[in-house]
Formats: structure tokens, sequence, C-alpha cells
């Protein structure tokens, strides 16, 4: 049976925690969790570290300030594929990804080595968004698609996918953004390797507990990265490929 990591980078997420742990966990036994914890004052770590003790498919890594989501990624990916995993997640904490939808992801992994969890495959699949952040993010991932060449109508989800192939092929140590920045490098690091992509339809939810990590520094930093991007497409585009 393959073994499959699900990666939860969390910063105040003590609301959240304990409840997508134990779904994510009940969905599949292929499943483990690795929490990536930014000392959160509200002692987030400490609930995963109670819930360790009982259960061995669950795992921590604790970092001594806020570092970020894309960082939080780099290091899981790196643990990923240095325990052996088959395969690995991005995901949030706040159930604005469902982890009932993991399944859905892992039936396509013998096809495609990053599947994508969509908004915008399908129409638009958005629950409790206002209407000016609606169009934000959407507009950002036509545009997006648009100049990196990337034909991928979601390239700023945050809930995906990557095969061992996948996790391997990309020089993570190179990234250098965070946030949707992250999100779409990644996407078009997999891309230009030359690996099979596949966007499947999911409901995205605004969170039920918490509060939202995005900030202005963060949209204008993958703004500029879309046309950092651009360029690179123009000189082959392998810049965050391993040879």
């Amino acid at each position: 049976m393959q073994k499959g990591l699900v990666i939860i980078p969390t910063y105040n997420e003590s609301a959240n925690i304990e409840r997508i742990i134990n779904v994510i966990l009940a969905v599949s036994q292929q499943l483990e969790v690795l929490v990536i914890d930014d000392n959160s004052p509200d002692k987030t770590a400490e609930i995963v570290k109670g819930m360790m003790a009982n259960d061995r498919r669950i795992h921590l890594k604790t970092r001594p300030r806020k570092m970020g989501l894309g960082t939080a990624y780099v290091l899981g990916f790196d643990y990923a594929l240095k325990n052996g995993y088959d395969y690995a997640f991005e995901m949030d904490a706040d159930f604005s990804h469902d982890p009932i939808e993991l399944p859905n992801f892992i039936n396509l992994l013998q096809a495609y080595d990053l599947i994508i969890g969509s908004r915008y495959v399908q129409g638009i699949s958005v629950v409790n968004w206002p209407m000016k952040r609606l169009l934000l993010s959407y507009a950002a991932c036509v545009f997006a698609r648009i100049v990196t060449g990337v034909p991928v109508r979601d390239l700023t989800s945050g809930f995906k996918c990557y095969s061992k192939n996948a996790l391997a092929r990309v020089d993570w140590q190179k990234f250098n953004v965070d946030g949707y920045g992250f999100q779409i490098q990644s996407v078009f690091s997999v891309y230009k390797a030359g690996l099979q992509l596949k966007e499947i339809p999911i409901i995205f939810v605004e969170r039920r507990a918490g509060e939202s990590k995005m900030s202005r520094r963060i949209i204008w930093e993958a703004f500029w990265l879309v046309w950092k991007l651009r360029i690179l497409s123009i000189f082959n585009g392998k810049k965050y490929i391993k040879k």
C-alpha cells in the first residue's frame, strides 16, 4: 500500500487542528499528517503533540517564528522525500479544503504527477467569499494563466497532491516566494518539468474559525512573480528543475 503525507502549515489554528487531523486520518489508512507550526501563540503545536502520543501517523515540525507558507511546504516536501512517502498533499488547516476530497486526488496518481483542487475548472466553486475577493482571485488566476502560459485555471489553489516524481524533479530550495506566489511557481515548475497535470473540481469554503493569513505583500509578490515566470518561459523555464 502506498503511503501519503498531508502537509499542513499552521499559525494559530488551535480551533481547527485536532478536528482536521482526525478527519484526514479517518478518510484513508494510507495517509499520515505533518503539521509545520510557526510557534503559534495559541498553542497549536501543543495540541498536535498531545495527539502524537496516541497516533504514530501524526508528525510535527516546529519553527521559532512565523516564517511563511512557502518555506513550510519546502520543509514538508523535503520531509516527504527523506521518509519514503509516495505522494504529498498541500492542505489548509481551516476546512476550506474538504478532507473528504482526498481520495479523489489519490485515485489519479497513476496517471498524473500533480493533481490540483480547482475552484474554477467547472465554473466558480467558492462559498462565503465577498464579491470583491472572489473577483480578485478569479482575475488573478486568469492573468497568471495568460502570462505564464501554464494551462491551469486555478494557479493559486492551495489544495494539491504531488507524486514522488514531481517532488523529486523540482528544486524547491530555489523558491523564495510565499502564498499565492508559491502556488503559481510550484505548478509552473512541475509543468516545465514535462510532467502531467490534472485539475479536479472542489468546493472551496471560507474558513470557519481563525483568521486569514493573506496580505497585500503576498498579492504583490505574486503579481511580479508572474512576469518573472513569463521571462523564464521565453528562455526555456528550467530554472527550478533539477538536472
